[in-house]
């Protein structure tokens, strides 16, 4: 990419803003596409498309190791996943309205 594209949007009451459609186009971006943001010494911030490979989360990995290792020592404590489990977890949930792809609020710890 050769041509220099500039371009300007808006943060929301709730820190967030969308992405110019130039932008989006030149990185080819889609709906529910990562971006990532690097930010440089000088302030400058590099947006670009987030690599299709999956990434590991730490904090993720560590908690199926744990996993891992308490199945593997106390492997009494594994019961299958029954008809009775399902409507078990129906009847804790019923009534619950989850908008899965609702914006969630990002909270921004220096205000608090």
């Amino acid at each position: 990419m050769n041509t220099l594209i500039e371009d300007d949007s808006t943060l929301t009451d709730r820190y967030q803003t969308t992405v110019p459609a130039s932008i989006r186009r030149a990185l080819k971006l889609k709906r529910r596409d990562r971006i990532h943001y690097t930010v440089r010494p000088n302030g400058e911030v590099v947006l670009s498309r987030t690599s299709d490979e999956v990434r590991h989360d730490p904090v993720v990995a560590s908690f199926l190791e744990f996993l891992e290792r308490d199945l593997v020592a106390y492997p009494e404590t594994i019961r299958p996943v029954t008809a009775s489990s399902f409507a078990e977890a129906e009847r804790l949930t019923a009534g619950m309205a989850v908008d899965l792809d609702e914006v969630l609020e990002e909270v921004d710890d220096e205000e608090e």
